[in-house]
């Protein structure tokens, strides 16, 4: 089964958005920008590396960005059974699951990421990676200390961040160094996130929730609070409120997922840091980061059913392959799809055979196969070369 990932802040760069500006899935960018009053083309391409530090542009930019990547796998016709996104991510796995609005998760990210600011120049603090400790060693470490610092986030086994006050945290990373600690490394972040000294966020944010309409997702989302996967609503409205001041418990996350099936992990959105921790955790799953649109290719290589004649050569011309089996009927124009009504998935499709009309365009199958799916929906508005059908070559 398939699952998709949504990284969090840390895993912006400057220019993330740039190879993706003439995709159609651009359009979302202005929709994003519409709902918040933020200029997200200037930040997804021209902001430097120190503008998109601040955790505000940090957070709406890498959100909206993952949002971008997912529509574009989507017209791709594919899906994932199961989501879960690192502590901003989760919006991201929310929102692909249909629990959150688009535009409703957007401005709660916003909200959030300004109420965070906030919440650093009430409380400063900052973050450190500590690599080689169990669990237990650094949770004792912070005990240890007895000052404002706490494990913030459970990325992967010897792989945690702690959280606190700067001179708490330095006291915390030379005690893990003494206790044997591979390496201490402070982040370059100016807040304690997922500590209680966020809880000033908090109670800004929650008010925000607390006015959103969340619905039950469409398939599995695991949360950051507990590992588990939950359905009701009520649910995650405490869950995202809890979120902020809880550690991120990625590698109880990840054991649930693993637990449920779950085997391949597609990683959606900026860089490349969730793909590195399932690999720490499962080396035998499938792994890959979406990050620009030719990343697309290898999603769809990836997933493809195995073929006898995978390594034969690429279709070409009017349809985009999956393997030399399996192929991909594409938009020639811009325009509304109504596709013809007596044609049903699994039917054989004749070469020539009409599939539907874009617009004023006939859409004529360039081969013979199987109908294995509509990828357009009846009265979508599609750009050229977008995907139509997905045939499998008979």
């Amino acid at each position: 089964m398939i699952v998709f990932t949504y990284p969090g802040q840390g895993s912006q760069f400057s220019g993330m958005g740039s190879s993706w500006l003439d995709h159609p899935s651009w359009e979302l960018i202005e929709e994003a920008s519409d709902a918040t009053n933020v200029d997200l083309a200037d930040l997804l391409i021209n902001a430097d590396d120190e503008l998109l530090r601040e955790t505000q542009n940090a957070q709406l930019s890498t959100f909206v960005l993952s949002m971008l990547i997912l529509d574009a796998v989507e017209r791709l016709g594919l899906d994932s059974t199961g989501h879960a996104g690192h502590s901003l991510g989760e919006y991201s796995a929310l929102t692909a699951s249909g629990a959150l609005d688009f535009f409703d998760a957007a401005r709660l990210v916003n909200i959030r990421g300004n109420a965070m600011k906030n919440a650093i120049e009430e409380n400063p603090g900052t973050m450190a990676a500590v690599l080689g400790l169990k669990d237990s060693d650094v949770e004792d470490v912070c005990a240890e200390v007895d000052d404002e610092v706490w494990v913030a986030n459970y990325n992967s086994p010897g792989q945690l961040v702690i959280a606190g006050s700067n001179s708490a945290i330095e006291k915390a990373s030379e005690l893990s160094k003494k206790m044997g600690a591979k390496k201490v490394t402070q982040l370059s972040v100016s807040g304690a996130f997922h500590t209680p000294l966020m809880n000033s966020a908090r109670v800004k944010l929650s008010e925000a929730i607390e006015k959103t309409d969340i619905r039950p997702p469409s398939g599995i989302v695991v949360a950051n609070v507990d590992g588990v996967a939950h359905e009701n609503p009520e649910t995650w409205r405490a869950l995202l409120s809890a979120q902020l001041c809880s550690p991120v418990r990625w590698t109880q996350t990840l054991t649930t997922l693993l637990t449920m099936n779950f085997s391949t992990f597609i990683e959606i959105g900026p860089g490349k840091v969730l793909t590195g921790l399932t690999k720490r955790a499962d080396p035998n799953t499938k792994r890959l980061s979406i990050n620009e649109p030719s990343d697309l290719d290898q999603l769809l290589d990836l997933i493809a059913p195995t073929s006898p004649t995978q390594n034969e050569s690429r279709v070409g011309h009017e349809g985009e392959h999956l393997f030399s089996t399996d192929r991909l009927v594409v938009s020639p124009s811009a325009g509304l799809f109504k596709p013809v009504s007596n044609l049903e998935i699994g039917q054989k499709v004749s070469n020539g055979e009409l599939l539907g009309n874009v617009g004023n365009t006939e859409i004529h199958s360039p081969f013979s196969g199987e109908l294995m799916g509509w990828i357009a929906l009846p009265d979508e508005r599609l750009t050229a070369s977008q995907p139509i059908a997905w045939l499998r070559v008979t």
